[in-house]
């Protein structure tokens, strides 16, 4: 009997081994399908910042990047004071965060850019650089997000599920880490910490 049981665990060991080695192969030709094929990083994508400039995201190769989605009107809105404090903290040593805003989540992002950039200067004194309200999911996703998502999945999926879904990026373009709305920008100061090294 003892046989037996080791057989059927070296058996159900033997599947999830394959499952997890299906799953990173199965996010590798999804990334290949989302896009394009090509071996991208997050340096290799542009986005049009709150004045409607387009920012090469190669301008922040050296530099360890959070991306955020960003709402103003969400029960997580004061998690930009949190944000600040980590910019004002690491700035200097190399930290950029950008900021997304996105209205897919209860509609919490209805305003135009000049109401948004007004509301994160005026309640939370946002100085990190923030860019044009953008669609995080679904077919009109904006391409950081289709990569981010496709580099760092979600625990139950890919999709992005809520407002302030942070994405921490290497000095060399790569993700490193996804944290939950949840997690508040204090709880992931360490992981920053260690990737500005």
């Amino acid at each position: 009997m003892g046989a037996a049981l080791a057989s059927k665990l070296l058996t159900i060991h033997n599947i999830l081994g394959l499952v997890v080695s299906l799953s990173v192969l199965g996010r590798m030709i999804l990334n290949d399908i989302i896009l394009g094929g090509a071996m991208t990083n997050f340096h290799d994508f542009t986005a049009a910042n709150l004045r409607g400039q387009n920012v090469d995201m190669a301008a922040y190769e050296g530099k360890v990047v959070l991306v955020v989605n960003v709402a103003s009107k969400c029960g997580l809105t004061p998690q930009y004071e949190g944000l600040e404090a980590l910019y004002k903290k690491y700035h200097d040593k190399g930290l950029e965060i950008l900021g997304f805003p996105c209205n897919q989540f209860g509609a919490q992002e209805p305003g135009s850019a000049d109401e948004i950039s007004q509301f994160c200067e005026l309640n939370y004194g946002v100085s990190f650089p923030m860019f044009e309200k953008i669609n995080v999911n679904g077919s009109r996703a904006h391409p950081i997000f289709k990569f981010l998502k496709a580099e760092k999945g979600g625990l139950l999926g890919d999709d992005i599920k809520w407002n302030f879904t942070k994405f921490l990026i290497g000095k060399d373009g790569e993700p490193i880490k996804r944290f939950s709305p949840m997690q508040v920008p204090a709880e992931i100061e360490g992981a920053i910490v260690k990737a500005l090294g």
